[in-house]
């Protein structure tokens, strides 16, 4: 596969980085995945504005304009031999001659990595049966509206769901549903979409956005407000989120049915939306 790294397309298994990137040493940069569906990348700009977000955020200049980014993931799509793939960029503050939390100065420059691989999309199994979910209590700092690369709690309550042979880990914090360790949560009761706000404490979800967007312009009602623990637990349907699950009706939290533990009507309702709108897109692009 290939990858872009520094300006320089090569192998992925040749791309190098110094042993003192920040990124390496601290978690300190930003990442994206952007879905790509007939070789076609999916909301490319809202990824790449959420991108900008966490950079600024981070004190860290975009080192690519959204044209310069866009060319670098069409070059990495078009080389890959997959229809639907994730293609994944990545920046850090880069390598510091010392090791210090610190920012580096002079500033030094920064590590520009991305590289494609095949997108996993839930398999009609999977969409006809439901994932399974288990809850956690939310332990993560108070920026979780930043993707950045410091994700090992993220991925200690992911490995929590794993563990137990899980799709997902829901997390919970002050009695109320956050999202998953990487996913957003939706959640329906009485045929209303009920979705937790975009906070300090949620990764602004693409997805998210594009069904809330699908439900607005099909009649579905929908909510944004807090959602309770108990709401989720006495839920008629309760889906995840992500580029790569989704739609996904989840069946089982906690080893307990949500409503009579199979997928609901809205789910596949919201599922046939989401991939007409793809389908719709990539026409368009081809137009």
């Amino acid at each position: 596969m290939l990858a872009y790294l520094n300006g320089n397309y090569l192998p992925l298994d040749e791309a190098r980085i110094s042993p003192m990137d920040r990124g390496f040493l601290f978690g300190d940069g930003a990442y994206e995945v952007i879905p790509v569906y007939s070789r076609r990348p999916f909301r490319l700009q809202q990824h790449l504005e959420r991108l900008e977000r966490t950079l600024a955020a981070l004190q860290l200049a975009n080192p690519l304009s959204k044209e310069q980014w866009a060319e670098v993931v069409q070059r990495l799509v078009d080389d890959h031999g997959s229809e639907d793939q994730g293609v994944y960029l990545q920046v850090t503050r880069g390598a510091a001659p010392v090791r210090d939390q610190a920012f580096p100065r002079p500033a030094v420059a920064p590590t520009i990595f991305a590289y494609a691989d095949r997108l996993p999309t839930p398999s009609a199994e999977l969409l006809a049966t439901g994932g399974t979910a288990l809850t956690a209590e939310d332990f993560r700092w108070l920026r979780c509206d930043l993707k950045t690369v410091s994700l090992v709690a993220n991925v200690l309550l992911r490995q929590l769901s794993a563990a137990a042979g899980c799709t997902e880990t829901i997390l919970l914090r002050d009695g109320l549903v956050m999202e998953g360790s990487a996913s957003n949560v939706l959640v329906v009761q009485d045929g209303v979409i009920l979705a937790p706000p975009k906070s300090n404490l949620i990764l602004p979800g693409v997805t998210y956005d594009v069904v809330l967007e699908l439900a607005a312009a099909n009649g579905i009602p929908t909510q944004v407000r807090p959602v309770a623990e108990a709401e989720l637990r006495g839920a008629d349907e309760v889906w995840v989120t992500s580029s790569t699950k989704e739609v996904l009706p989840i069946t089982r939290i906690d080893d307990a049915p949500v409503a009579d533990g199979r997928p609901g009507p809205l789910a596949a309702r919201m599922n046939a939306l989401y991939q007409d709108f793809k389908n719709q897109v990539m026409r368009r692009a081809d137009a």
